[in-house]
């Protein structure tokens, strides 16, 4: 920090005072550079170009279509309305779509730009983010180029004064300096041009070129001057860190400003300026007007410090006889020197100055009296006790709010807490408190499934228990859990998959749910009285039709498949255990045997219906397993059973089962009766073997036997 100005308690606040001066340029600066203006600009001209020619050839048509078929249709007046539309309408459709596009394309840049932005708080942030990006570098770079100075200049070209370039300046210098109430001077360095004469100011060092000693001496002193006040007023340190927070801009902005520089031609800047335009427009248009208002106040003011040390005359010298007397090293300073105020304006300001101490001379216009209070402002111009406790106090308010907001969002809106609320709401069985952690597809699937909501309350399903969270590994807006937990008796290990909400919660949190924390087992519904978790699943298979596969809604767990108990059949219960995240693809079949009470109830019915049978005292008992064969007008029929069949029972499923007779189990029956032959009425007996078929129902709580006839 040597060679800097003197007069400034500390140098935090030197850097602080020329940090904040122009405002109006660093937000100049920051809009350019960190919104991507030089990107939206090409993006409107272009759409606007394109819209334009469209609807210049399109426009007339557009517009006279609007035209109600009512007064299109009128006499003369619907005549000149198509006419006029037709002949204008390409002019004034190129004109509003021009306007249209070139407006839809400015804003197309920041829509792109903010476009994961879905609230207000969100779109705060993300601006405090910028900004605060913004401020940084340009800190970083006004840092650079202050402790780096002499070494960047030296690079440049300058550097240190001979000893007859010593002994012509430095006297001239330390004048001004002791006139100006300086107590210091800059390092001074020279540039070796005979050609132009000028002079720069930096944040500790003045450079001259050596075409400015052979100037008159009060010339050099009124230069000198006005450098000294640029110098003590922290003018370069503005500069730096406008510079700064617009670098982005700054570094493309350098690239034409160069080719320009280098190859001084106009078909040189005709090629950079096609090339280059959104940037040089950016730089003309909104840059270098919001960074006017600062450079031209600093220059009026260093104009006052030739006053000030008595050298007005030499001052108005140089305005008189050039065009300006600061030129810029780069492209950036350039355009910033362009913005300096006109020499008349400058000269016409000098007429009304008058420094402390001046005597008017006689008949001369009344002048304003300027002294180095005035030029410098005091230690620290600006005061920044009243804003220092406003952004204390909102820096306050704003950690505050942050810790406050950053408790609830590791509370309750992490990964981790989502992991736990999804196993606590199963541990509860609270399926409203479950869906909220569940992914919206899940959610709705689980909220129109009253057997899911039966199955999970009921005391037959078991939930994972003794859970704990191994880790999570998340990336953007997803993330998976490793998870152990107790199922079945068993520590088992799965992964769980999150993903983040698109829509803030309260503006503000964005929570995690779970999606894949909805399973499925597969069953075949075509089993009538299946029951899982002890609640009966809904027969889906059309009478006539073959069982089917479904998938069941299911969470991770233990689950009990089983069979409503019947009268004719009897099921083991099976479990089945579930694993987040996966499913349980291979059908679930539960396979009945029959009841031992089932059998003798089956075998009363089939004797029940042999008996009835024999009752029937006609040659072909009606739904029977046994006829008569061969005997024409037979009378007297008597069925008599002479032994029952061995039947045998096949279960069909949970509540049907199928009765057969095996050949070696077949039963025998007798009949006898008369029939008339050549001799009378004669008598017969024949027997006959047989077997039953048939199916055997649950009606209720009875067994309900329908016969077959087996051919």
């Amino acid at each position: 920090m040597a060679n800097r100005p003197p007069g400034y308690p500390n140098a935090l606040v030197w850097l602080r005072v020329g940090i904040l001066r122009d405002w109006r340029g660093v937000l100049g600066s920051f809009v350019a550079a960190w919104f991507y203006v030089p990107v939206a600009l090409f993006t409107a001209v272009v759409s606007a170009v394109v819209t334009g020619l469209v609807f210049s050839f399109t426009g007339g048509g557009i517009l006279e279509d609007q035209i109600p078929e009512v007064v299109r249709d009128a006499p003369i007046v619907g005549g000149l309305i198509s006419s006029f539309l037709q002949q204008s309408g390409g002019a004034i459709g190129g004109f509003v779509g021009a306007a249209l596009a070139f407006l839809a394309g400015l804003l197309l840049v920041p829509v792109l730009r903010f476009r994961e932005v879905d609230n207000g708080v969100s779109l705060l942030a993300e601006l405090a983010g910028i900004a605060a990006a913004a401020i940084l570098v340009g800190l970083l770079y006004t840092l650079y180029r202050v402790l780096l100075e002499h070494r960047l200049l030296r690079v440049s070209g300058a550097r240190d004064l001979s000893r007859r370039e010593a002994e012509l300046i430095m006297p001239i210098l330390h004048d001004c300096a002791q006139r100006l109430g300086l107590p210091g001077v800059p390092r001074l360095l020279v540039e070796d041009d005979l050609v132009s004469t000028n002079a720069r100011t930096y944040a500790r060092h003045i450079v001259v070129s050596t075409g400015l000693l052979t100037d008159p001496r009060e010339e050099i002193a009124a230069l000198l001057s006005h450098e000294l006040v640029h110098w003590r007023t922290g003018d370069e340190i503005t500069s730096a860190f406008v510079r700064g927070v617009g670098l982005p801009l700054v570094l493309v902005h350098a690239v034409p400003t160069w080719l320009m520089r280098r190859f001084p031609h106009p078909a040189t800047n005709l090629f950079v300026f096609i090339v280059f335009w959104p940037v040089l427009l950016t730089m003309k248009y909104l840059v270098q007007p919001l960074h006017r208002a600062d450079v031209r106040a600093a220059e009026y003011r260093a104009d006052m410090g030739a006053v000030v040390a008595g050298h007005a005359e030499g001052l108005r010298a140089i305005l008189e006889r050039r065009k300006s007397f600061e030129s810029g090293r780069s492209g950036w300073d350039e355009a910033v020197c362009a913005e300096h105020p006109p020499n008349e304006l400058r000269l016409d300001r000098l007429e009304r100055l008058q420094a402390e101490g001046d005597a008017a001379g006689p008949g001369t216009p009344p002048r304003r009296v300027v002294g180095t209070a005035e030029l410098f402002g005091g230690d620290d111009p600006i005061d920044m006790r009243r804003p220092a406790i406003i952004g204390g106090a909102a820096l306050l308010s704003v950690c505050l709010l942050s810790s406050l907001l950053g408790v609830v969002q590791w509370g309750f809106f992490r990964p981790e807490a989502a992991v736990k609320g999804y196993f606590s709401a199963l541990a509860d069985r609270d399926v409203d408190d479950l869906a909220g952690w569940l992914s919206s597809e899940s959610k709705a699937a689980v909220s129109n499934d009253d057997l899911f909501v039966e199955r999970i309350k009921s005391a037959d399903y078991q939930p994972p228990t003794d859970i704990e969270i191994e880790a999570i590994d998340r990336k953007d807006d997803e993330a998976t859990a490793k998870v152990s937990f107790v199922i079945g008796g068993n520590r088992t290990e799965a992964e769980l998959m999150l993903r983040r909400d698109r829509e803030s919660t309260l503006g503000v949190f964005k929570g995690w749910h779970i999606a894949d924390g909805i399973s499925a087992i597969s069953v075949d519904v075509g089993q009538q009285g299946l029951l899982i978790d002890g609640v009966p699943v809904p027969v889906a298979v059309p009478a006539g039709e073959s069982p089917q596969v479904q998938s069941v809604l299911s969470v991770p767990g233990v689950h009990v498949v089983s069979v409503a108990s019947n009268p004719l059949s009897e099921t083991a219960p099976q479990t089945v255990t579930v694993l987040p995240g996966s499913d349980y693809e291979t059908p679930v079949q539960v396979v009945p045997a029959l009841k031992s009470t089932a059998r003798s109830s089956i075998d009363e019915q089939v004797k029940k219906y042999l008996d009835d049978c024999a009752q029937q005292a006609v040659a072909a008992p009606q739904g029977c397993p046994f006829r008569l064969n061969g005997y024409q007008d037979a009378e007297k029929i008597k069925w008599t059973i002479s032994q029952y069949p061995s039947v045998q029972i096949d279960v069909l499923g949970p509540a049907g089962a199928q009765v057969t007779t095996p050949y070696e189990a077949r039963g025998r029956v007798q009949v006898s009766g008369t029939y008339q032959s050549y001799f009378g009425a004669t008598p017969f007996t024949e027997n006959y073997s047989y077997g039953v078929t048939g199916f055997v129902t649950v009606a209720g709580e009875q067994l309900s036997f329908q016969p077959g006839i087996d051919d």
